[in-house]
């Protein structure tokens, strides 16, 4: 064996043992790394665990409170003149002047539109005449029968023609006075509906004329939820046109149920109003119906359903431990509780869409985190 060969072999032997005893090595060391990794506190606990702790959710609670708390009962109407009328024709004619337009404040009695007279003015001179010769042969049968001229039954043909002049013309002169039109109350003309030198008849269309002081809202409320609605209480309108607020008062409640709708009949009066606002705006209308006292109640905002369920979520010592409840009323600001929270708890009001049951939090206290912790004062006063 020559001397490249010789040491050619003697590095072959000398390389495999070697590797092998290296990765031994290796191996040995990285148990010892995990050996030790296991006795260092909550790091190696976690480990064991397969996972981490999730850090804190951030919320905001409030304490459950004691109040009233009312149901609404929520609908829509259109308000309404209280008196309005068509103002029809009662004479046949051409229409000579109009005295009123569309938009004009009347009062009762005022000129609205004249026809044209002159016939009714024959027929109302004519039945002058006839009454002047009738008081004149009434009077002297009165002399005749004061002298025994004339009998009893011959007077009082006599008088009985004079009474009959005397409504003749006073029918004629009622005639005549038709042909004047005239506001049937104080209010306002919403509509005129002829021209001048238009022809009418008795019954033709004229004008419209509505009286908007009051204003009136009538609603249908199923009669289940009548609850202690009586008339003299409060209604909040809120007209569409403007976003304006009303408030009115209940008018009328009908005595009977409309049995093909199962509905209450309320006429609600609106006295106070800006201006702009007439008959024809949209409102909706929200009437309290029943009110509870001293009940245990929590912001709206509080209360989800979850699959089927009322919930809520309650911050006991820095987790969220979470309630079904039976709730009650509900109005714009609060939620009756029946069942499932006392007056001492406080709810989630903020961020429990995202807890979980027994989830760990964090409330909020203004600006800055704090811990939850059940003896603070932050958590007594329901984070406020």
């Amino acid at each position: 064996m020559t001397h490249a060969r010789r040491r050619r072999h003697a590095v072959r032997r000398f390389t495999r043992p070697t590797l092998a005893a290296c990765g031994l090595a290796a191996l040995l060391a990285a148990g010892a790394r995990c050996g030790g990794d296991e006795g260092d506190g909550p790091r190696g606990n976690a480990g064991r665990g397969g996972g981490r702790v999730d850090p804190p959710t951030s919320v905001a609670v409030e304490g459950v409170s004691r109040g009233e708390i009312v149901a609404r009962y929520t609908t829509t109407a259109t308000l309404e003149a209280e008196n309005r009328a068509e103002v029809l024709s009662r004479a046949q004619g051409v229409v000579k002047r109009i005295l009123r337009e569309e938009g004009d404040r009347v009062e009762e009695n005022d000129e609205l539109l004249r026809l044209e007279d002159d016939e009714a003015r024959l027929r109302l001179d004519q039945a002058e005449v006839a009454l002047a010769e009738q008081t004149t042969i009434y009077e002297r049968q009165q002399a005749s029968l004061a002298r025994d001229v004339v009998t009893q039954a011959e007077f009082d043909l006599a008088k009985a023609s004079l009474d009959k002049a005397k409504v003749e013309r006073d029918l004629a002169a009622h005639e005549l006075s038709y042909t004047r039109v005239r506001a049937p109350f104080h209010g306002m003309v919403t509509q005129r509906l002829v021209e001048v030198g238009q022809t009418v008849s008795v019954g033709t269309p004229l004008f419209q004329v509505a009286n908007f002081e009051p204003l009136l809202a009538r609603i249908h409320v199923p009669a289940k939820e009548m609850g202690t609605l009586r008339v003299g209480q409060q209604v909040r309108l809120l007209l569409d046109s403007n976003h304006e607020e009303l408030t009115g008062v209940v008018r009328l409640v009908s005595p009977i149920i409309d049995p093909s709708t199962g509905t209450v009949k309320v006429t609600v009066q609106v006295d106070d109003y800006p201006a702009g606002t007439r008959p024809g705006d949209f409102a909706h209308v929200s009437v309290v119906t029943e009110r509870h006292q001293d009940v245990l109640r929590v912001p709206n905002i509080a209360v989800f359903e979850d699959r089927g369920d009322q919930v809520v979520y309650v911050a006991q010592d820095s987790v969220a431990v979470r309630r079904g409840v039976e709730i009650g009323f509900i109005d714009d600001a609060y939620t009756e509780i029946r069942t499932g929270l006392e007056e001492s708890d406080l709810v989630v009001v903020k961020g429990q869409r995202s807890l979980r049951d027994g989830g760990r939090i964090r409330i909020l206290d203004g600006d800055t985190a704090v811990m939850s912790d059940s003896t603070s004062p932050t958590a007594q006063r329901g984070g406020s």
